[in-house]
């Protein structure tokens, strides 16, 4: 059986801050540091017989993709097994620590290697020194798409999750400022984690009120986001872990107290496409990751002692924070979130999984993991403790999509064209740089069922205000949708 347990030996963290972006490390280069880190931690000597390494596929340097053969290089490792993930998507790395445990009870690897690494702030910087454009996240491959929705603005996560928000607001009731206050309070608790985590990107811890109050140093970005309640993606950061079988860790000699037990995951996804979801106030996706890798290892929320829930935008671990039944006033993060741990793309999970297992080697317990990637649309928790999780069986289908597709609602179709009497479904309000509104966006059900948008042009200050200020909740008033400019429908106060 020993053979069969997977186990996590060693992890590694890296950043680096330097003056000359031309002298800073590579995406790769944090890679392999973290590795070499990860080693260290593991008591050395496991690089060279890594035979499965796995890397999160990386923004900052596109031309390095696929990085593995320059990673393995770098850590002195000929993997049989070797494999990049398509994109940089959140749940990745928990993705693949649940492939490695499988990969270890088959018997199909010995060592396995996981590391990710993002480089955007170096990657910028050697951007504007040679008066180049730079803008990593809208022009990645798997974002260069057109179509109905992105001729609305909605492309990236900081233009999609702020529908998902107010659309969560709406549903459970609360006032603008009883949803801003819970985000406040949220992020107000990470950036006290990050103060007191070394291997997290800010250390200034901030209040609720600064977090979601407009104005200079903390700009609106998307409605109703500040710069302090999304992601940080301006950060070199690199993470990385390696898992092998028990029988190997009490081989090589590694401590009982210093071996880390992997439970099993459960993983389901959304459309990516956001106007194919059934709704916005709620995933069956999320709904099923969680509540299956709980029940997969018999556990309760009553059984443990940390959690992690991803923290790209607040609409996400507000929404698992229900799901899981963790008390509000408990830590989601034991890295500090997105915002002030540091949000390396598809690798963050990388570092509080590093994180969480420094807490639970120090001081016992079961830890829990849920992780988010694209639009909300990857799922992938998984339980790790300190002590053996007797439910925990590998190899394991960790894959619970069937379970989140009975869930789901039906789908209202899409209706490109339509002009009329609507009602919002949801909304958001995209922001200048100086604070200005640039425009806004609707999303809206048709009288007879099916979903459309509808411009709000950021001159309409009649109509921007009615969304922003608080004083009625948009979601389920009515209004007329008519002929814009530039083709675009648009939403008439």
């Amino acid at each position: 059986m020993d053979e069969a347990i997977p186990v996590i030996v060693g992890v590694g963290q890296v950043e680096d801050r330097p003056g000359d972006p031309f002298a800073g490390l590579d995406s790769v280069g944090l890679m392999v540091a973290a590795l070499k880190a990860a080693d260290q931690h593991a008591g050395g000597g496991w690089l060279a017989d890594v035979d499965s390494l796995a890397v999160v596929s990386q923004l900052s340097f596109p031309e390095l993709n696929p990085a593995t053969a320059r990673v393995a290089e770098g850590i002195g490792a000929v993997p049989a097994h070797s494999f990049q993930t398509a994109t940089p998507s959140g749940d990745s790395p928990i993705l693949l620590l649940n492939e490695a445990a499988n990969r270890i009870a088959r018997g199909e690897s010995l060592v396995c290697a996981v590391t990710g690494g993002e480089a955007l702030r170096t990657a910028a910087g050697r951007a504007a020194a040679q008066a180049k454009e730079h803008d990593a996240l809208r022009n990645a491959t798997h974002r260069r798409i057109v179509g109905y929705g992105p001729s609305y603005g909605l492309v990236i996560p900081i233009e999609i999750y702020p529908l998902i928000e107010n659309a969560y607001r709406a549903h459970v009731g609360q006032t603008l400022a009883e949803a801003q206050r819970e985000s406040g309070e949220i992020w107000a608790g990470m950036s006290e984690v990050a103060a007191r985590t070394p291997s997290a990107w800010l250390h200034e811890p901030r209040t609720a009120e600064e977090i979601v109050a407009a104005g200079p140093g903390n700009r609106p970005i998307a409605f109703p986001y500040t710069k302090l309640q999304v992601a940080n993606s301006s950060v070199n950061q690199g993470a990385g872990f390696l898992v092998t079988s028990l029988a190997e860790a009490r081989r090589r000699g590694v401590p009982e107290d210093r071996l880390i037990y992997v439970g099993m995951g459960a993983a389901a996804h959304a459309p990516m496409n956001i106007l194919k979801r059934d709704k916005y106030y709620a995933s069956s996706s999320m709904s099923a990751a969680i509540t299956h890798a709980l029940s997969f290892n018999r556990l309760t929320v009553d059984d443990l002692d940390h959690v992690e829930l991803y923290s790209c935008f607040p609409c996400v671990p507000k929404m698992a924070r229900r799901v899981l039944g963790w008390p509000e006033e408990r830590d989601i993060t034991v890295f500090g979130g997105l915002t002030f741990g540091g949000g390396p793309i598809g690798n963050y999970m990388a570092h509080p999984l590093a994180c969480m297992v420094d807490k639970l080697r120090s001081g016992g317990g079961t830890g829990f993991l849920y992780a988010n990637g694209g639009y909300a649309t990857h799922h992938h928790a998984i339980a790790i403790s300190a002590e053996p999780l007797p439910a925990a069986r590998f190899p394991q289908d960790f894959d619970v999509q069937a379970q989140a597709d009975e869930a789901r609602g039906p789908v209202p179709p899409i209706d490109e064209e339509y002009r009329g009497a609507a009602t919002i479904e949801t909304y958001t309000v995209f922001y200048n740089r100086d604070g200005s509104p640039k425009n806004g966006v609707i999303v809206a059900l048709t009288p007879e069922g099916t979903r459309t948008l509808a411009n709000v042009p950021g001159d309409d200050s009649e109509m921007i205000d009615f969304l922003t200020d608080g004083g009625v909740e948009p979601v389920g008033t009515s209004g007329p949708i008519v002929d814009g400019a530039d083709e675009l429908a648009r939403w008439r106060a």
